[in-house]
């Protein structure tokens, strides 16, 4: 075991290291550069690890590895232009790497000095731009949570130090008493980032005062949301982060072991978190008498099987003790009674790495971003329909406006904004009309949707709103663990339902019967999936019951999306020139006519699948 002064010691030699990555640092620079590589799961899909291999290869056959050092990072958040490469010192931006791209980077830009202009990222009106600060999906972020994603290599404790990692833990043990840290984090204003939003201090004063000679504190990261990606990201490219929050969290409430609840589904997380906790032990940062104290700390990895309910705190428990994951009631909370029945404090994935921050720079410097309920910064996984798909960071009190179209690059193919679905299946969608509501727990709640745990999902013009809640729905009634009826039979109900109006079956009274049912099994239901999974199904129905009207009334899709109810195509005579495109094009022969003559669509045989219209070279064809 390491005493805090060695760690220091290490911290500063590192911290030398890694000088280059930073801005006008003025240093001698131990390399002559860095490549920096985004390995998180998305660049991984994409072909990062041989654009890694490829510039060691490279390097190596020009005797060039001692003086350039290639570094794989966590998420840079632009999942969307991936591989990402940053070359330090200049700091410069290139987007979709590929290894054929490795070489002339090496010869243009580290030996010859100069950028290659064909690689940089490429903004929406057509502009390069060279450095990571000036483009527009980094310039409005705030980043708090994700301070280390990207710039560090999350697989090395030492950089991890070399950012100021585990001063917090070395302050917190030294110089604070458990009481001390618990009001610091309450005087933060830090709320619960897994949907909730419960006051973090708050909850550690429970678990701190609840009696018992052993107590646990768990990282909930059993993130299931579909299109969600911010746990795993932090997991992946900042797992000391989450490490060092835990033990700060364990010293708070007096707690000598934990459990990183994590899906086996991110395979990359587990083999970074678990290096992380082995690399932790050696240098004394966990186990027995952390810095020469009193205080000890064991952490565990449990991995899930990818149960959505798991997500909800008593059925992780269940799951951790080897049960099947499924809730229980409450109270008795887990604060004081939890893990095998001890007092047991979770907080998920985003909340921890809060911590540190907090520690390190103060409780005031976090409140001072955000708004007044809502404190600090949130991760958002902004998907969909939009340009800039990736990981956000934003202060509180953002609009959704200035995320989706200043951050995330507007909607893809210039469509129009329709909505978006904040919180996941457990969120709900807001309307084009509410573009400028804050981001923050208390408004959202208003328009009937929620922070959740961070999905954010994007839909344009062509979305339809009833399938969507179907899709939804869906999913958290195949992922109901059956326990309660009310979730059980109340959900797949709802679905039923649900899937009759879009397959063209929708009956008078229908919309009645699902708000009846929605307000049942929100009120009923034994935990928060149930009690959350009507939402997207209430809140359609509130901004979009036209829609609805629609698809039951007059067997319309408006967007054309539900196959059953899609309008036919018709091709306008005066505009078409007969060159048989659409004909050639037509998965089930519905289109006839001459060359050179005016074509026809048979509406009996059209399934609206819209190919035709597609490729028609003189935009002649339209959906009625």
């Amino acid at each position: 075991m390491k005493s805090l002064e060695e760690l220091k010691e290490i911290r500063d030699k590192y911290r030398d290291e890694i000088q280059i990555r930073k801005k006008d640092s003025g240093k001698e620079h131990i390399h002559k550069a860095h490549v920096m590589v985004c390995t998180g799961t998305g660049c991984v899909s994409s072909g990062a690890r041989d654009v890694v291999d490829e510039f060691n290869e490279e390097l190596g056959s020009r005797n060039l590895k001692d003086e350039v050092k290639v570094v794989g990072t966590g998420c840079h958040g632009l999942c969307e232009r991936g591989p990402l490469v940053i070359v330090y010192p200049e700091g410069t931006f290139y987007s979709e790497i590929t290894r054929d791209d490795v070489a002339e980077i090496v010869e243009e830009h580290i030996i010859d000095g100069e950028i290659v202009e064909r690689l940089l990222y490429e903004d929406k009106s057509g502009k390069k731009i060279a450095g990571y600060s000036d483009i527009d999906f980094y310039k409005q972020q705030k980043r708090i949570a994700l301070k280390n994603c990207g710039k560090i290599d999350p697989e090395s404790i030492e950089e991890y130090f070399a950012e100021g990692g585990y001063e917090a833990l070395g302050k917190v043990i030294n110089e604070l008493s458990p009481g001390e840290v618990i009001e610091m984090v309450k005087d933060s204003g830090l709320r619960g980032r897994g949907g909730g939003g419960f006051p973090t201090g708050l909850k550690w004063s429970f678990a701190a005062e609840a009696p018992g000679d052993k107590k646990y504190v768990i990282c909930n990261a059993d993130e299931g949301d579909p299109g969600a990606f911010m746990d795993r990201s932090v997991l992946e490219g900042d797992p000391h982060g989450i490490i060092e929050g835990m033990v700060i969290s364990a010293y708070a409430i007096g707690a000598d072991e934990g459990y990183i609840y994590v899906r086996a589904e991110y395979p990359l997380a587990v083999k970074r978190l678990k290096k992380a906790i082995k690399d932790a032990e050696e240098y004394g940062i966990l186990g027995d008498n952390i810095y020469g104290s009193d205080f000890s700390f064991k952490l565990h990895v449990k991995e899930g099987a990818g149960a959505f309910v798991c997500g909800e705190e008593t059925a992780l428990m269940e799951s951790i003790e080897g049960n099947r994951g499924m809730p229980t009631p409450r109270p008795p909370y887990p604060a004081t009674k939890g893990l095998w029945g001890k007092p047991t404090n979770i907080n998920n994935v985003e909340t921890l790495v809060n911590v540190p921050y907090i520690i390190l720079e103060g409780p005031e410097k976090f409140a001072e971003v955000g708004t007044e309920g809502s404190k600090g910064t949130k991760v958002f996984a902004l998907t969909g329909k939009v340009n800039n798909t990736g990981l956000v960071e934003i202060a509180m009190g953002t609009t959704l406006r200035e995320i989706i179209f200043d951050i995330g690059g507007g909607v893809q193919g210039g469509k129009e904004f329709k909505a978006v679905q904040t919180g996941g299946p457990s969120g709900g969608c807001v309307p084009k009309e509410h573009l400028d509501l804050s981001i923050d727990y208390e408004s959202l709640l208003d328009v009937g949707a929620m922070m959740g745990s961070g999905g954010m999902v994007v839909m344009d013009e062509d979305t339809c709103m009833v399938d969507v809640a179907r899709f939804f729905l869906d999913f958290t009634q195949s992922e109901s663990c059956g326990k309660c009826t009310p979730c059980r039979i109340g959900t797949k109900r709802m679905l039923q339902i649900l899937e009759r109006i879009t397959q063209g079956d929708g009956q008078e009274g229908d919309i009645d019967l699902l708000l009846e049912l929605g307000d049942r099994i929100k009120e009923t239901s034994l935990c928060g999936l149930g009690q959350t999974a009507p939402n997207p199904v209430l809140s359609t129905i509130k901004f979009f019951r036209d829609e609805y009207e629609a698809h039951i009334n007059d067997n319309v899709c408006p967007t054309g999306s539900c196959d059953d109810l899609a309008l036919p195509y018709w091709i306008d005579k005066d505009i078409c020139i007969g060159c048989t495109a659409c004909v050639n094009e037509c998965p089930v022969d519905a289109i006839s006519g001459e060359r050179k003559e005016p074509h026809v669509i048979d509406e009996d045989v059209c399934i609206s699948c819209g190919a035709c219209a597609e490729i028609c070279p003189v935009d002649a064809i339209f959906q009625k």
